[in-house]
């Protein structure tokens, strides 16, 4: 598939986990996926940080993947996270996710002893030469412990051949203007990082990859189209009002925020994984009071 499917809301759903046994609830899973898809987006991306990639088990991971991609069932591209430490793995995954039916991989280096240049380029490398689908570059400094440069981005663009697309997480949207110079603007990048979609959508991206949708899919989607457009009036507004609530999932880690605000939809996806935990008390005051603003705004 080529890369160009890769535009517009980029939706990342949550693994839900049942309250009985732990395990992965799979037809929760199922249902949070075609709630996205009926409700717009266009593209789902599986085993992100909302999924808690980081949390399962191999066996998890590969039913979670598996599950996705057969739910979508071709309806909207399917983009498959990448994450391990060690690069056997990352292949290993990479190739499931290939063989369940995947349109592309979003590969996130993470590290434990911080990697080379060099190291990272081979990690990139090898998983290319075992797939045949394409690779978006995940910079996310936050959670892996890599930081990658604009620069090194468009290098690994450049030299591997099935590497076509970046999602840079980092919050600097200068980042995205020197890829675009870096590379005359023919590699796609994606915004990862919510407060400031409106500013890495203005600069060119070709999508945002979110959690946001699980909640408020409406405003997410309206705030593409907007920019879209060229009605960058309307883009602010649309913007500024779901703000807050952007802020708010991230202050508190997605998969806590998002499972809760499911919850109060009526939705109960269960428990993020420990360590982590449900909100509670004020926490969950606050959000529900946040979801009733950005609905009746």
């Amino acid at each position: 598939m080529s890369t160009t499917k890769f535009k517009g809301i980029i939706a990342y759903p949550i693994t839900p986990f049942s309250r009985e046994t732990g395990g992965v609830d799979v037809s929760s899973l199922r249902r949070s996926i075609e709630r996205l898809i009926a409700d717009g987006v266009h593209a789902i991306a599986p085993l992100g940080s909302t999924g808690e990639c980081a949390y399962l088990t191999d066996d998890e991971w590969d039913e979670v993947a598996e599950c996705a991609t057969k739910t979508v069932s071709g309806r909207v591209p399917v983009v498959v996270g990448i994450s391990d430490l060690t690069t056997h793995n990352a292949i290993r995954r990479a190739v499931f996710a290939e063989r369940a039916g995947a349109d592309a991989v979003m590969v996130l280096p993470v590290s434990y002893w911080k990697l080379t240049e060099a190291e990272i380029r081979g990690h990139y490398a090898a998983i290319a030469k075992a797939i045949n689908i394409p690779i978006m570059v995940y910079n996310n400094p936050a959670t892996s412990g890599i930081d990658m440069s604009p620069r090194f981005i468009a290098d690994l663009v450049r030299d591997i051949d099935n590497v076509t697309m970046v999602k840079e997480s980092s919050g600097d949207v200068q980042r995205m203007h020197e890829l675009r110079q870096l590379s005359d603007g023919a590699i796609p990048f994606y915004n990862g990082c919510n407060p400031i979609a409106l500013e890495a959508l203005a600069a060119g991206a070709s999508g945002w990859c979110t959690a946001a949708p699980n909640l408020i899919p409406e405003l997410n989607l309206h705030l593409y189209h907007a920019v879209a457009a060229g009605q960058m009036d309307i883009a602010r507004e649309v913007f500024y009002r779901q703000l807050p609530m952007l802020k708010f999932i991230l202050s508190l880690g997605l998969p806590a925020t998002i499972k809760a605000g499911l919850r109060l939809q009526g939705f109960d996806v269960g428990a993020p994984r420990k360590p982590l935990q449900e909100l509670t008390g004020e926490a969950i005051v606050e959000l529900g009071r946040l979801l009733d603003q950005v609905r009746n705004q």
